[in-house]
């Protein structure tokens, strides 16, 4: 993974949070950290605050099939997932990083912030519900459908084309990129992400 990656990730994390006063103080970092999402922050630096506010919940806060929640995608509202959460905590320890948020720790921006700096093998892992929800937004015609081309750009393999390829993928396992993954330190040019992971105090 390189620097570049890793801040892109940064960058797609923090687009992917409720949109505040803060995202509109860091849009300029995030365009110049992270050229591939430039038609997000372009919409968003054209979109008054509460527009965009009030785009992100009826995107994101009332429809599961735009779920921000990666664990949803795979095992839906089963007591699996509940395993499969608890799971992503012990990864995030593991890494020497905490779970801090009010959020789930398969919260999307969580996700992204945490590979940030430990490599992209959550995603990779992930990447069939990922795709789905890229294709989701996609046909949704939301902005935020950038975010998710550009990350879904970095994980390995050609990123499916509709539905029913990425539920093939879903059954067939994510193609693996092994190389490269050494863990990154904290980026401080987009600044920390309170709600999300920070290290692990022993």
């Amino acid at each position: 993974m390189t620097d570049r990656t890793a801040l892109l990730y940064q960058a797609a994390a923090l687009c992917l949070t409720y949109p505040d006063e803060e995202l509109y103080g860091r849009l300029p970092l995030v365009r110049a950290a992270a050229p591939a999402l430039a038609p997000f922050v372009d919409h968003a630096e054209a979109t008054p605050p509460q527009e965009l506010a009030e785009h992100y919940v009826r995107v994101f806060d009332f429809k599961n099939r735009h779920s921000l929640y990666l664990t949803w995608w795979r095992d839906g509202d089963t007591r699996r997932r509940g395993m499969s959460l608890v799971r992503m905590k012990e990864i995030y320890r593991e890494h020497g990083m905490e779970f801090t948020g009010e959020e789930l720790p398969d919260f999307l921006p969580a996700v992204l912030e945490f590979s940030a700096q430990a490599g992209p093998f959550l995603l990779e892992e992930h990447r069939s519900g990922l795709e789905l929800l890229r294709i989701a937004l996609s046909d949704h015609g939301t902005p935020y459908a950038a975010v998710l081309d550009a990350v879904c750009a970095t994980l390995p393999g050609p990123s499916p084309k509709d539905r029913a390829a990425a539920l093939a993928l879903a059954r067939s396992g994510p193609p693996r990129e092994d190389v490269g993954l050494e863990p990154f330190g904290f980026r401080p040019e987009l600044g920390e992400l309170p709600l999300l992971v920070k290290e692990h105090a022993p």
